[in-house]
């Protein structure tokens, strides 16, 4: 096992969980903004998954899903990518441009757009809860939007994830807006220089620096 992957001990794993849960609650905040109305999340699901496991979370490798990808640069660098099964995807941007449901029938260049727009300001939103709480900056590139096989975006995470552990966070996440309800995931992937900050900051899983 690789220096990286030994980091992901219980108390970190116990740190990582109450700040990923904290982004998470921060980025239905900024999708309420966007929608105008209050989008409220289910308190999400953390788990500490290896790459092999991924693609069964979205019902195998060959399960097509929309993946909403962002790089992060600065002191918190590592990537996030939000992961929605294809009629969850079409659920959100009907929910997001305030059609009735089953408005959307396929991921055209408006969808994407709302899609796109999505990904960037709930992991914005995201990542300025989890640097706020370590005191780490963070720079989310402009979100691309991937629409493949699960196996296949997986295989991009694997080629660009270079410095990082056989392990990921990985969120599970409801969002609600009256009776309407979208599940996604959150794919969060630090690199290895990150977790030891975290670590060496001495962050306490109350929320409190020690």
């Amino acid at each position: 096992m690789s220096d990286s992957a030994n980091t992901f001990n219980a108390h970190l794993l116990s740190i990582l969980e109450i700040m990923a849960r904290e982004g998470v609650k921060n980025a239905a905040r900024g999708l309420s903004g966007m929608t105008g109305e209050q989008v409220a999340v289910e308190e999400p699901e953390a788990a500490l998954v290896s790459f092999s496991e991924l693609p069964n979370l979205v019902g195998g490798p060959e399960q097509e899903v929309v993946g909403i990808y962002l790089l992060i640069e600065g002191e918190m660098s590592g990537q996030i990518m939000l992961i929605l099964p294809i009629d969850q995807a079409l659920e959100l941007t009907d929910l997001v441009l305030d059609r009735p449901i089953g408005t959307a029938k396929a991921l055209s260049s408006m969808e994407r757009s709302a899609l796109a727009e999505v990904g960037n300001l709930t992991c914005s939103f995201f990542l300025n809860s989890i640097s706020a709480l370590t005191g780490l900056s963070a720079r989310p590139s402009p979100p691309a939007v991937m629409i493949d096989m699960a196996g296949a975006i997986l295989d991009i995470v694997v080629i660009t994830a270079g410095g990082v552990g056989d392990h990921i966070i990985v969120l599970r996440a409801s969002f609600t807006k009256g009776d309407r309800e979208v599940q996604s995931q959150f794919w969060v992937i630090p690199e290895s220089s990150v977790l030891t900050a975290i670590a060496r900051r001495g962050w306490a899983p109350d929320g409190k620096t020690k």
